[in-house]
C-alpha cells in the first residue's frame, strides 16, 4: 500500500516536471519570436499600415473599396491581437507583464477595438480607438519609449518653468493692455486678448507689424517687444531644452545601469547551473567506487 502511494506521488512529480518544462520550452519560444528583430520589424510595418488604412477613411471611397477598407481594419486587430497573445505567453512571469504601463495600454488598445461599434451610438469611439493604435509605435520601438517617459519625468520641473513664464507674459501684457490699448483695441484691449497678442510675438507671427504699429505713438516701445522675446523666446526656451535633455540623460543612465544589473543577474545564474552540473558530474564519476 505504502510502495504503490510512493509510486503514485512520483508519477505525479514526474508527470508535474515534465508538463514544467514543456511550459518553460513554450515561454522561450514565444520570447525568441516577440525578440526576434523580423517581428518587430513587421509589428512596426503593420502599425504605419493601420495608419495609412485610418487616413484612407477620411477620403471619399466607392463603397466597394471601402468595404476592402473595413477588412482590412479587422485583420490589423486581430493581428494586433495575436502579437499580444504572443508577448504575454512569451512573459517568463505573467503578472510583471501588466506591471508595466505600455504592456496595459497596448492590451486596453487592442481589446477595445474588438469590440464592434461600427454602426452603434460609439462609432466615434471606436474610431478614436483605431487613431490611438498609432501610438503603439511608441511602446514598440524603445527610444520613442526613452523620449516619452523622459518628458513625463521632466513635467515637474517643467511647470515651474511654465509658471515662471506665465507670471512674465501676465506682466508684460498688463503694460500692454495699459499703454497701447488706445492704438489698437483689437489687439491689446485687455489683458486676455493681449496675452494672445504677446504669443503671436513669441511665435514670430507677423510682430514686426505690432512693434511698428506701436513705434508710431511710442517710439522707445521696441524696446518692450525685444525684452520679451528675449526672456520668452530664447531665455525660457533654452531653460525648457536644458531640462529635458538632462532628464533624457539621467534615464538613460538609469536603463543602462538596469540592464547592465540584468546581464551580471544572468551570468550568475548561468555560472550557478554550471556549478550544479559540475557537482553532479563529480558526484557520478564518484558514486561507482562508494559501492
Amino acid at each position: 500500500m505504502w510502495g504503490n502511494s510512493k509510486i503514485a506521488s512520483g508519477c505525479y512529480s514526474l508527470a508535474f516536471t515534465i508538463n514544467t518544462m514543456q511550459t518553460a520550452k513554450v515561454q522561450q519560444k514565444f520570447n525568441k519570436l516577440r525578440s526576434n528583430k523580423i517581428f518587430e520589424f513587421l509589428v512596426i510595418g503593420i502599425i504605419i499600415f493601420s495608419a495609412l488604412v485610418i487616413g484612407a477613411k477620411t477620403y471619399n471611397i466607392p463603397p466597394g473599396i471601402l468595404h476592402v477598407v473595413y477588412l482590412l481594419d479587422w485583420f490589423i486587430t486581430f493581428f494586433f491581437l495575436t502579437e499580444i497573445t504572443i508577448r504575454f505567453l512569451g512573459e517568463k512571469n505573467k503578472i510583471d507583464f501588466f506591471k508595466k504601463g505600455w504592456n496595459i495600454f497596448d492590451t486596453l488598445i487592442v481589446t477595445v477595438s474588438l469590440i464592434p461599434v461600427q454602426d452603434s451610438e460609439l462609432a466615434v469611439i471606436g474610431r478614436l480607438i483605431r487613431i490611438f493604435r498609432v501610438l503603439r509605435m511608441v511602446s514598440i520601438i524603445p527610444e520613442m519609449r526613452l523620449l516619452l517617459n523622459s518628458l513625463l519625468v521632466a513635467l515637474p520641473q517643467l511647470g515651474y518653468i511654465v509658471g515662471l513664464m506665465f507670471i512674465i507674459f501676465y506682466i508684460y501684457a498688463a503694460v500692454g493692455s495699459t499703454f497701447f490699448a488706445i492704438i489698437n483695441p483689437q489687439l491689446w484691449g485687455d489683458i486676455s486678448i493681449s496675452l494672445l497678442t504677446l504669443f503671436r510675438v513669441m511665435t514670430f507671427e507677423d510682430w514686426t507689424d505690432v512693434m511698428y504699429e506701436t513705434m508710431e505713438v511710442y517710439p522707445l516701445s521696441w524696446l518692450y517687444y525685444l525684452s520679451f522675446i528675449f526672456f520668452t523666446a530664447f531665455a525660457f526656451l533654452n531653460m525648457v531644452i536644458g531640462v529635458v535633455v538632462n532628464v533624457l540623460n539621467e534615464e538613460s543612465d538609469k536603463i543602462r545601469k538596469e540592464e547592465e544589473q540584468d546581464s551580471q543577474q544572468i551570468c550568475m545564474e548561468d555560472l550557478d547551473k554550471k556549478i550544479e552540473e559540475l557537482k553532479s558530474l563529480i558526484l557520478r564519476r564518484h558514486a561507482p567506487s562508494k559501492r
